[in-house]
């Protein structure tokens, strides 16, 4: 493991992601594995500690996912979550019992702060839980340090604290000192290492793309947006001209976005950037089609395709970079730790080609988007490409609902602008994350110039976020919202309502397609 890093065995929880994210910010690497990885694979790995996620699953059902039993005996400390907590007590000989009724939400606990794991925790705190299953007797020289107001047991170690099981969830922000309880298992308890920061991650990438690479050519696929751009900043410092930085005009990127994105990352980047219009292929391919994972997939095989003829101007390409990372990869369903749900498939994931012809090369592809924007400013790179908002690689493509037209292009293309401009003109644009127009298939019914229209309807979207994983809605004032609404609607053809989208990730994802 890298930097003396944490090893997550995944079991399906909703919250394994947010785990490995606490586990990050305390500059401990952390990376989600299989629950039935092999101890042989753990052993080579050598992680500092093992992690135990929870999970929806019951130990007693006969599909109940297992851990390879010599993992248990492995001489670093392990730490069970929820799911894991069970896993442990059962595993080690304790009692696990289905009952009628769980605990689910807030709930106080009563705990025992001369343990190590609650070191600096008030003897009551709040916690978050989510179970059915409960633990009522404990394996022979293990103790109970916590339990809930329900007297239900809520954390359990064993003799030397190598071994710590909690019912409840410390990674959710709903569960108080949850970061002072993992901050304690991670640093008191399996002394791991804190020096793993963008600085770090930046000598060892350079490192791994001059290995890799060694003298051969690469093609950086770049489009403007914050990954893309670090990944080829950090490819350029590690193989220098032997990447060339391509830009592919799909046709549905913002309105002038192309030549802007070419002059901005030609200043930012001191590399020499090549674009190409492959609007006409990329729109071809994708006329009629109206099911969003269609549209990514073809997308992601024509970007391969077009890379493929493209990089016969420059010679015998081997590798092809590009800005994926670590939410692109579990969202699609790819993450290590092979329970996760496909909620969408990102282009560069999901839509891949499986016969492509270069090998890949992801540097990105272990951090979540806060730690890129790290890589950035570690790189050098100016605020206004690292600061700048996410823009998925698909583009437009995904925020016109339905099918694909040339002129609902056009229609978005317009709108978004007016959008994205106010939020500079009212000092807001910094205070998001992520802000965008979507064009929907819906006509309404409107009166303009006492004449009635029957125009589309139009939703903006703007979040706040850290690393995409969740989101929360932006309060824009009203004042901004109206001035938005009525200059698209006096401006843009084709539009006549303006709807305002607040929805939190989850239930939502922040894209809507």
């Amino acid at each position: 493991m890298k930097n003396n890093g944490v090893m997550i065995l995944d079991f399906g929880s909703q919250y394994t992601k947010l785990i490995a994210r606490r586990i990050r910010e305390e500059n401990i690497y952390s990376e989600i594995f299989k629950h039935n990885i092999s101890i042989d694979e753990v052993e080579r790995l050598n992680p500092a500690a093992i992690i135990l996620s929870g999970g929806p699953s019951s130990v007693f059902s006969n599909n109940a996912l297992r851990i390879d039993p010599e993992i248990l005996k492995y001489n670093k400390p392990i730490l069970g979550i929820c799911y894991g907590l069970q896993l442990l007590i059962h595993s080690y000989g304790g009692n696990v019992e289905e009952k009628n009724s769980g605990e689910y939400g807030l709930s106080k606990l009563n705990v025992d702060s001369s343990h190590d794991i609650f070191s600096n925790v008030p003897n009551k705190i709040n916690t978050w839980m989510s179970h059915m299953d409960q633990v009522t007797k404990i394996p022979l020289n293990w103790r109970i340090v916590a339990r809930s107001s329900n007297e239900i047991i809520a954390a359990v170690s064993n003799h030397d604290s190598s071994r710590i099981g909690l019912q409840f969830h410390p990674e959710v922000i709903h569960s108080e000192y949850g970061k002072v309880i993992l901050r304690n298992f991670l640093i008191n308890i399996a002394n791991c290492s804190t020096g793993w920061n963008a600085n770090n991650y930046v000598k060892d990438q350079i490192l791994n793309i001059k290995n890799e690479v060694g003298n051969d050519k690469i093609i950086t696929g770049v489009s403007g947006g914050v990954d893309s751009t670090v990944a080829a900043a950090l490819i350029h410092k590690a193989v220098g001209n032997q990447s060339t930085a391509v830009l592919i005009d799909h046709g549905l990127m913002r309105k002038n976005e192309a030549k802007t994105c070419v002059s901005a990352l030609k200043k930012g980047l001191d590399v020499n950037i090549h674009s190409f219009d492959e609007s006409d292929i990329f729109l071809s391919k994708l006329e009629g089609i109206k099911d969003p994972e269609e549209k990514r997939k073809i997308i992601g095989n024509q970007f391969i395709k077009s890379f493929e003829k493209i990089s016969k101007k420059f010679g015998d390409i081997d590798f092809l970079a590009q800005g994926t990372l670590y939410p692109d990869v579990i969202e699609s369903g790819f993450g290590e730790g092979g329970k996760s749900q496909t909620i969408k498939s990102h282009h560069n994931v999901g839509g891949l080609p499986k016969d492509m012809n270069f090998k890949l090369i992801e540097p990105l592809r272990d951090l979540f988007k806060d730690e890129v924007r790290k890589v950035g400013v570690e790189l050098g790179l100016p605020s206004e490409l690292v600061q700048r908002h996410p823009f998925p690689g698909p583009g437009l493509g995904v925020r016109i609902i339905g099918r694909i037209t040339k002129e609902r292009i056009e229609t978005l293309q317009e709108a978004d602008k007016i959008f994205i401009d106010i939020l500079h003109e009212d000092k807001l644009y910094n205070d998001i994350w992520q802000a965008f127009a979507v064009l929907i298939p819906i006509k309404t019914v409107g009166v303009m110039g006492d004449k009635r229209t029957y125009e589309n309807l139009l939703a903006l979207r703007a979040v706040t976020s850290v690393d995409g994983m969740t989101a929360d809605w932006f309060k824009i004032p009203e004042s901004t919202l109206a001035k938005v609404s009525n200059k698209i609607v006096n401006n843009v053809k084709n539009v006549n309502r303006v709807v305002y989208d607040i929805t939190s990730k989850p239930p939502g994802t922040i894209e809507w397609e």
